[in-house]
């Protein structure tokens, strides 16, 4: 994919939301068709580690997913472009792609989009709770701990209005393990 201009939009799924960490001039809510949000990706580097890998969230095909889209200035375009290569496509484990996302407030736009690609190596595939528990539980990488990384997106996303069941379930778990513990 270019760094073309044109288009000033990324959306964000998972900590995206919670910290895009690139300047921005807007943001909204916004709607994705053909692809969900799932901690579907091993994580050896933000999450984990390759002694302790942890579990990041993806894009799989299929269904919706709603999160967050900002929109980024043109003269910004190619830093912020640079930075999300960076931050995203440490493994290319991830796909750049350009999909037409719906905002909150109607418009259609075309997105820069990160998916999953179910063919890399550290695609988790479907996981039960228990497994994710498993990974998520005591995995620390680079950009902290993976249980906070959960927890964080399920807060923001409740705080958006988003109820996504499986995400808010897991951290559920981890906070009562953390009361317990």
């Amino acid at each position: 994919m270019s760094t073309d201009s044109a288009i000033p939009w990324v959306f964000g799924y998972g900590s995206l939301i919670w910290r895009p960490g690139f300047p921005f001039e807007a943001s909204d809510k916004a709607l994705l068709r053909g692809a969900h949000r799932r901690l579907c990706v091993i994580s050896h580097h933000h999450r984990g580690t390759p002694d302790n890998p942890g579990l990041v969230f993806g894009l799989e095909r299929g269904g919706s997913c709603v999160g967050m889209a900002y929109r980024v200035s043109p003269e910004n375009w190619s830093q912020v472009h640079a930075y999300l290569r960076e931050r995203e496509q440490v493994t290319g484990v991830y796909k750049e792609t350009l999909r037409r996302i719906r905002l909150a407030s109607g418009e259609a736009v075309t997105a820069l989009v990160y998916l999953v690609d179910p063919s890399h190596e550290q695609y988790a595939g479907r996981l039960s709770l228990a497994e994710q528990l498993a990974l998520v539980r005591d995995a620390h990488g680079t950009s902290g701990a993976n249980r906070d990384y959960v927890v964080n997106t399920a807060e923001h996303l409740l705080h958006m209005g988003i109820l996504d069941r499986p995400v808010l379930e897991l951290s559920a778990m981890l906070q009562a393990e953390r009361k317990a513990g």
